[in-house]
C-alpha cells in the first residue's frame, strides 16, 4: 500500500513540474490600470502625526510622556493597518497554501 502510494505521488509530482515550468516561461501579464496612488486624508493625518513624533526631540522627555508618545504611535499604527490599505497574510497561511498547493 505504502509503495504504491509513494509511486503514484513520485508520478504526480513529476507530471506536476514541468507544466509548472513551463507556465513560469511565459510573460507576466501587467494590469492597464494602474494602482490607486491616493491616501484618504484621514490616513494622511495619521502618517503625518507618526512624522511629527519620529521628528520630535525625545531626550527632553519625561519617561511618562514618552510612554504616552509610544501609546499613541501604536494606536495610529493598529488604525493604518485597520484602514484597509493592504493585504496581510501571516507566515503560517502562506506555508499552508503552499502545502495545499503541492499537496493538490
Amino acid at each position: 500500500m505504502k509503495k504504491t502510494f509513494f509511486s503514484l505521488l513520485i508520478t504526480l509530482s513529476l507530471v506536476a513540474f514541468p507544466s509548472t515550468l513551463v507556465a513560469a516561461e511565459n510573460a507576466p501579464i501587467h494590469s492597464t490600470t494602474p494602482p490607486p496612488t491616493e491616501m484618504p486624508a484621514e490616513v494622511r493625518v495619521m502618517l503625518d502625526r507618526l512624522e511629527e513624533i519620529k521628528d520630535l526631540d525625545k531626550s527632553s522627555l519625561s519617561s511618562a510622556e514618552k510612554k504616552e508618545l509610544r501609546k499613541e504611535v501604536r494606536a495610529i499604527k493598529k488604525d493604518v493597518r485597520a484602514s484597509g490599505n493592504g493585504l496581510y497574510i501571516s507566515s503560517g497561511v502562506i506555508i499552508l497554501i503552499l502545502l495545499l498547493i503541492i499537496l493538490l
